[in-house]
């Protein structure tokens, strides 16, 4: 009889076995699945967001917000049939500029889409600040649900906790990238003061960045990293003597960049194109010069945060557009020096003072000099920034001569800039003429009018700020000086060339 019993039992262990694997080792634990609703499963759309400031591994991040965000709807009867997945995305930046996240805002209006509710994987890395306010109306208004693990279930509008609960999550958000960011900067200032330390970047010309033996962070040196270190490049570094040198003897800018280029010697981004890809390579220029000039590196010593990133709104009349990134001088409390020589000098810390002092007398004389004679009114020009060389594709620079306003283009390098004169000009006046004479013609087909202008009779009227006006139309320049003829165009963001015409002046 016992016999027939364990047969039974191991019988009925078969049966349970082909019908669940994990039956029996469920009812040993003591684990419970939950089942879906009878009801037709809720599709989701899956949203996550990994950012470089991260240090991790995008797949690795998507991996785990996304098995977040399923084990949160698939015992409630969901499944994830969609996902959208930003990587190198701030969570400061609002989601109509993420792309994905702008393509999920986008897909809400497709009545093709499959799925009926957005899930993500945690909130406090999609929302940052009030950003919540401003996306959830929108998901709303589409009868899309929106469902947040730390509310346990979808948003509800209507219910004060959930409003309040995400308000917290976007201010403790905001509070964790403010502290972040403090603490690795002030390890990233301390890590210069007391070592000298390189901290990562673009070398300096007449520098190279190589190996300086293993990382002084443990695990860092387990995983076989080395710590980078600034080096000599020993025919670059000469160049940057001469440089120093011909301006103490009295050479400027401009003067000691047009001597680099009549000898031959590459400039920066010609040199190392690999670090400058943004660079065209085709020559020195004053600016080059005046920052190597102004570098403090180049005595030795290691000096860090002279640039700080700087956010400012894109929008100051939108301010829910968010903030951009822009470089800014820091202030002097903010750079720090390493308190010994952190490389190899180019230049001595006295031969460095020297340039400094050179450079602020000339300020200072250039300063009083203006001021003796009256300072000149400032001319604000049309075409700042829109008018372009059809040479070299170089940004024509703006110049005053006498009593007329120019759009200048100067050859960086004669040896290469062949079929390229010393200098292209042409008066704004000449282009003013041109581009209204262009614009008055357009007819109903043409641009829409901006704010602060009006069309009276097929002409462009601006009212406040005619140089605003043409960038707000997307005003494309291109002169050739060899026809003397004006290419103009204007180009919409993201769309082709609708509308163009060229005209000889």
């Amino acid at each position: 009889m016992a016999g027939k019993a364990v047969a039974a039992l191991q019988g009925r262990s078969n049966v349970c076995a082909l019908a669940d694997p994990w039956a029996e080792l469920d009812a040993l634990w003591g684990t419970t699945q939950a089942s879906a609703t009878e009801t037709s499963v809720q599709r989701f759309a899956f949203y996550g967001r990994c950012s470089t400031e991260d240090q991790q591994d995008p797949a690795t991040s998507r991996s785990w917000q996304l098995r977040n965000a399923s084990r949160f709807v698939e015992p409630l009867g969901g499944q994830v049939v969609e996902e959208y997945f930003d990587i190198g995305q701030s969570r400061s930046v609002p989601w109509h500029r993420r792309p994905e996240a702008s393509r999920l805002l986008n897909a809400l209006k497709a009545t093709s889409r499959e799925w009926t509710a957005v899930v993500v994987g945690e909130g406090t890395r999609c929302w940052f600040g009030n950003q919540f306010s401003l996306t959830a109306p929108r998901v709303a208004a589409y009868n899309v649900e929106l469902w947040v693990p730390e509310l346990g279930g979808p948003y509800q509008p209507r219910n004060p906790s959930h409003t309040m609960l995400m308000s917290l999550l976007g201010g403790i958000s905001e509070s964790e990238r403010q502290h972040v960011q403090a603490r690795v900067r002030a390890s990233m200032d301390a890590q210069v003061i007391s070592e000298g330390r390189h901290e990562g970047g673009r070398a300096p010309y007449g520098y190279i960045v190589i190996d300086g033996g293993p990382h002084p962070h443990p695990r860092k040196a387990a995983d076989g990293l080395q710590l980078r270190i600034l080096h000599i490049d020993d025919e670059a570094a000469a160049v940057v003597r001469r440089i120093f040198a011909d301006y103490l003897r009295g050479y400027g800018d401009q003067a000691i960049a047009n001597s680099l280029n009549c000898d031959g010697i590459p400039c920066p981004s010609a040199r190392r194109p690999e670090q400058n890809p943004h660079r065209r390579g085709d020559g020195w220029l004053g600016s080059t010069i005046r920052s190597i000039l102004q570098n403090p590196r180049y005595t030795g010593y290691a000096v860090f945060g002279r640039w700080t990133k700087t956010e400012v709104l894109l929008d100051p009349d939108d301010v829910s557009a968010g903030h951009i990134v822009r470089f800014r001088r820091a202030s002097p409390d903010r750079v720090v020096r390493s308190r010994m020589p952190a490389h190899p000098q180019i230049v001595t810390v006295q031969q460095f003072t020297q340039v400094q002092l050179l450079r602020r007398a000339k300020t200072l004389a250039g300063r009083s000099r203006a001021e003796r004679h009256g300072r000149r009114t400032l001319h604000n020009y049309l075409f700042q920034g829109l008018i372009r060389c059809a040479t070299c594709d170089r940004k024509m620079d703006s110049s005053t001569t006498g009593p007329h306003h120019y759009y200048r283009c100067i050859a960086r390098d004669a040896s290469k800039s062949v079929t390229h004169l010393y200098s292209i000009s042409v008066r704004e006046d000449h282009v003013y003429r041109a581009v209204s004479t262009w614009l008055a013609g357009l007819d109903a087909t043409g641009p829409p009018s901006k704010a602060g202008s009006d069309r009276v009779g097929g002409a462009l009227l601006p009212s406040d700020d005619l140089a605003s006006t043409y960038r707000d139309l997307h005003l494309v320049l291109v002169y050739d000086y060899s026809t003397a003829i004006l290419a103009m165009s204007l180009q919409p963001p993201g769309v082709r060339t609708w509308l163009h015409n060229r005209i000889q002046l």
